[in-house]
């Protein structure tokens, strides 16, 4: 009787197992299944799991690429006119070839602008009883010495007195085009409603256009065009005047010949490529008169280039003037030392179907509030799939508050040092030598406890440069007492600053495991540049990949 129970009772709890598994009951066979039905029914059920097997396949290999394909933050850090946004051009080049190139066009109105502002300079410091020399535009590295003498005035004995240049009026005369084609260029670069572009200074009270001087340019009847333009400088701010047009040479934006440091600076977000891109002036002269073919910039009458042609020999007879090349060396003006050089090429620059290169793209400088983001996928074999992201961070003192939101989450600093300016001046702050800046910076950077796992690339940039002057005789150690006696030549020179920078890192790292990778490098050079960033871009990738523990 106990058996039967038994039986009946896992009979019961058996029946009740197995009416309670779903799975089991769809599994089970159909009642009265033939032999051909099953065949069909295996049939269908190995086709639904290669379905099923093809899903699970497709939805891990998307995991996989998912786990794989990571995101690589880098920040371009240090001072104005270190090189960081030549370097960032450099990424662009190297992976973003089709999108440089389409955009060379746009850059022809900056690097107009930066030829007409070098004039500019050159004329500036050779107006008898000008302004000194270390009161020049930011768009070029500051040249005036820290070390210099100077009068109970402040300015440099240099530029107390000197070589006159017996041409000056001359060349003032025959250049005069070139202040409104200046603000002209300003205009174009500047979107009608932006307000972040910056002009060289407010017209002097009083002021008046030379005779015969056209408006054409300011815009329709000699008014302006209306775009908002304001002057943003450490000392400056305020509206440019309706109608009104840069200052005439030598008089530095006041009445009185005194001119604080400005540069023409546009906001990230402006859109200022389209007043140049390939093709903008077609929907105005969409064909030439005489071949019917689409038109040029060149069939454009209101192109600058007819402005810059036509003063192309009288800028060639200034900067080969002996008597100009004197006076700027007694002011230690090294224009050879500016972004946005072009004074040795102005039959090229100035030629009315002139096309920008490659090079001329890298050297042109225009600076940039805010901060420039640039993105792109490397496709190669062993980095497919991952992100990049570069930042440009704005490097003037006062802008470096806004450095500290991007340290989060970076995988990778690039520090860039201009080694070539030990003998020159922060133009925020003449009192400040530009390499103690960027020692003192990189300093804050190292041991930043934010940063201490970030991978840190030096650049220890403008080599070029530093050879170049060191050849010309400018002693490091009139300008650092501590290198004493050393050899005054390349080799020596920067293995000290490869020491000096390492040292630093050395000494106030929060990580002592953490490698610095330290590259001397001038990244004007697209040859030699394409190599360090090829290199320092496996670094990044292969320490960024450890710290995910997928190698």
């Amino acid at each position: 009787m106990r058996r039967q129970k038994t039986e009946h009772s896992g009979i019961m709890n058996g029946r009740r197992r197995s009416l309670s598994d779903p799975l089991a009951a769809a599994l089970r066979p159909p009642e009265n299944e033939t032999p051909v039905e099953r065949d069909k029914r295996l049939v269908a059920e190995e086709k639904a799991k290669q379905v099923s097997d093809g899903i699970d396949d497709m939805i891990r290999a998307e995991k996989k690429e998912k786990k794989v394909k990571q995101e690589v933050k880098v920040l371009l850090l240090g001072q104005s006119e270190s090189g960081k946004s030549t370097t960032l051009k450099q990424f662009q080049l190297m992976h973003s070839p089709a999108a440089f190139r389409a955009d060379r066009m746009a850059w022809r109105a900056v690097i107009y602008l930066n030829l007409v502002r070098s004039v500019r300079r050159i004329m500036d410091a050779i107006t008898p009883d000008g302004p000194e020399a270390d009161e020049q535009d930011d768009d070029a590295a500051p040249g005036q010495p820290a070390s210099i003498g100077r009068s109970s005035s402040g300015r440099p004995s240099s530029a107390m007195s000197g070589t006159r240049v017996p041409k000056f009026e001359v060349h003032k005369k025959r250049l005069e085009p070139l202040l409104a084609l200046e603000e002209r260029l300003i205009r174009l670069l500047s979107s009608p409603d932006e307000d972040e572009a910056t002009h060289l200074g407010p017209v002097p009270q009083g002021w008046q256009p030379p005779d015969g001087w056209s408006m054409s340019h300011a815009g329709p009847s000699g008014s302006s065009d209306g775009t908002n333009v304001t002057m943003t400088s450490e000392y400056v701010t305020s509206p440019v005047s309706p109608g009104s047009v840069p200052p005439p040479y030598g008089s530095h934006g006041s009445s009185n010949g005194k001119h604080k440091k400005q540069e023409m600076a546009l906001h990230h977000t402006t859109n200022w490529k389209k007043a140049f891109a390939l093709g903008s002036n077609r929907s105005k002269n969409p064909k030439n008169d005489q071949t019917g073919e689409i038109a040029g910039w060149w069939d454009d009458p209101d192109d600058p280039v007819h402005v810059l042609n036509a003063c192309a020999p009288s800028m060639q007879e200034l900067w080969r003037d002996k008597s100009v090349r004197v006076r700027l060396n007694e002011k230690r003006l090294r224009l050879e030392e500016s972004s946005g050089f072009y004074l040795n090429e102005i039959p090229r620059i100035t030629a009315k179907r002139y096309i920008p290169t490659d090079d001329d793209v890298l050297k042109a400088r225009l600076k940039t509030l805010g901060v420039v983001e640039h993105k792109f996928t490397l496709q190669g074999t062993s980095t497919r799939g991952i992100d990049w992201k570069i930042f440009d961070v704005g490097g003037a003192t006062n802008q470096r508050q806004a450095w500290a939101p991007y340290f989060e989450d970076a995988n990778a600093i690039i520090f860039l040092a201009p080694i070539s300016a030990f003998d020159q001046v922060l133009a925020e702050d003449a009192k400040v030598n530009r390499l103690e800046d960027s020692l003192l910076l990189w300093k804050s950077v190292v041991s930043n406890k934010l940063l201490a796992d970030v991978n840190i690339v030096l650049f220890l940039n403008k080599c070029d440069l530093l050879q170049a002057k060191l050849n010309a005789g400018v002693r490091l150690s009139h300008h650092m007492i501590s290198y004493e006696d050393r050899p005054n030549d390349y080799e020596a020179v920067s293995s000290y600053f490869r020491n000096k920078f390492g040292a630093f890192h050395q000494s106030y790292t929060p990580n002592r495991e953490r490698e610095l990778f330290i590259h001397l490098t001038a990244v004007t050079d697209t040859r030699r540049t394409v190599t360090i960033i090829s290199n320092v871009r496996d670094i990044i990738i292969k320490h960024n990949l450890k710290n995910l523990a997928l190698v």
